[in-house]
């Protein structure tokens, strides 16, 4: 049947388009940034397509032979989202590059799905203009995977979460109907809103091959500071007073306990900029219009906070160079395998903000409890609820499950959800009912038999 499959879609679509599965490219398309798959695990194909009707034709042919379809943009998830757990073909938009338009006018720029972050980014930078979504792997992950994973990132607090950056999509269904709803609109009541359906549903319900993204006007300001503080409380008041003081400039309010800071810096061959008996660390950004009055009015808020006692010490970038530096703390956890902290298992989890601080040592309490010499770090984008944190697993790998419980119990004594921003995919689909009641998840069923009748779309993943 292989063979046959990669006849018929070579035929349909050409042969340029299909690739036949073999040792020299199945470990590519068979794992993303944190899950290994397996090359044994039966790709029957591989889908390059260029354009929207070759998604179309692969789908309804995949649909009416009942073979599964495992969609992928960049393979930079953390959740296994993109990974075959079966046979399946293939579906990788890579190829799908064009930036279709850019409407200075609307504020819209319109892309397909392979686009990486960064060529939006200096898309929208080339014409004045900022996409504020971000993320570590703005240089690879691509705009359909940011979508159906509901990608966060930094700026949340400003902008939203990617759902709140989408004005139209266009969508290829699981019999290969193609929804062409690219419209620029930011008023659209007419009806259900259908876009929402396909944002943040990993590709269960339909692949996104393009978007309709908002652009805003660029920022001519960016202050930075890293801040100092005793305790969780302390972090509150900051929080408290940098929203009052920077409104909606305010663009980032990231959070790192001591374990993180130290890793980050020393542990990475980093001179801390603060010194290290804090009890947390807390690096704020705002973005504004004018340089010269919003860095004396960022200087002036940090310095009242520090005549206050809300923050113990800080450091206020003076240049571009000297944030950079100060993010790259915050944007460390790429580095960490040469620090020595890997393997380790990772955790995106959120709950209310004024609860983080309790959870952080909840968490901690209950691992320390049955592992007494485990270590953990603990950071998060916390002014939008976010928490992350990591567990060294040094050689014991068999403890990752119990590990997994052991946290997402807490979180969900908590009432938070046990995915922030990552998605669930295959690595937390048996927590799902942490976060979601009973009848939520029928209802998630209910969708996914309606959309995708043949279960052809991302089997495996999320329900």
């Amino acid at each position: 049947m292989p063979d046959s499959i990669i006849a018929d879609l070579t035929a349909l679509v050409g042969a340029d388009i299909v690739v036949t599965p073999d040792s020299s490219n199945l470990m590519r398309y068979t794992r993303d940034y944190a899950v290994e798959g397996s090359v044994e695990i039966g790709v029957l194909a591989i889908v390059l397509p260029r354009n929207v009707e070759q998604v179309s034709k692969t789908l309804k042919y995949c649909n009416e032979k009942h073979v599964a379809v495992q969609p992928q943009g960049g393979l930079t998830g953390l959740a296994g989202g993109a990974v075959p757990t079966g046979p399946c073909v293939v579906l990788n938009l890579e190829r799908m590059r064009a930036i279709r338009e850019l409407d200075d006018v609307a504020g819209t720029i319109t892309v397909e799905a392979g686009v990486v972050m960064e060529a939006v980014q200096k898309a929208a930078d080339a014409a004045d203009l900022l996409y504020p979504l971000d993320l570590g792997g703005r240089g690879s992950c691509q705009t359909g995977g940011n979508l159906s994973t509901n990608a966060g990132g930094n700026r949340v607090l400003r902008y939203g979460m990617a759902r709140e950056l989408v004005l139209g999509l266009e969508v290829v269904l699981a019999d290969g109907t193609i929804i062409h709803g690219l419209r620029k609109m930011i008023k659209n009541n007419a009806g259900y809103d259908l876009r929402q359906l396909f944002i943040g549903s990993e590709g269960t319900l339909g692949i996104i091959t393009a978007a309709v993204l908002r652009l805003f006007p660029k920022p001519r300001s960016q202050c930075t500071a890293l801040c100092a503080v005793a305790d969780y409380s302390s972090v509150i008041a900051l929080l408290t007073r940098v929203r009052s003081g920077f409104a909606s400039q305010l663009s980032a309010f990231e959070v790192m306990w001591p374990d993180f800071y130290a890793l980050s810096t020393r542990g990475l061959g980093r001179n801390p900029p603060l010194g290290e008996e804090h009890g947390l660390y807390v690096l704020i950004e705002t973005l504004g219009p004018d340089p010269q009055s919003d860095q004396k009015r960022f200087e002036i808020v940090i310095t009242e906070a520090l005549e206050s006692s809300v923050i113990n010490d800080a450091v206020v970038a003076q240049s571009q160079r000297e944030a950079s530096d100060l993010w790259s703390i915050r944007d460390s956890p790429a580095e960490w395998k040469r620090a020595g902290h890997w393997p380790h298992v990772s955790f995106d989890v959120s709950t209310s903000t004024g609860q983080i601080g309790e959870l952080v040592e909840r968490i901690r309490g209950a691992l320390s409890a049955k592992w007494p010499q485990i270590f953990t770090m603990y950071f998060g984008h916390v002014a939008d609820g976010n928490l992350h944190l990591s567990v060294r697993l040094n050689e014991d790998h068999d403890l990752a499950h119990a590990i997994e419980v052991a946290v997402y119990d807490v979180v969900a004594e908590f009432g938070g959800s046990i995915s922030a921003e990552h998605g669930i995919g295959t690595l937390k689909r048996e927590f799902l009912h942490l976060s979601r009641t009973p009848d939520e998840i029928a209802l998630m069923h209910t969708l996914k038999r309606a959309m995708d009748p043949n279960g052809i779309l991302n089997p495996g993943k999320v329900l």
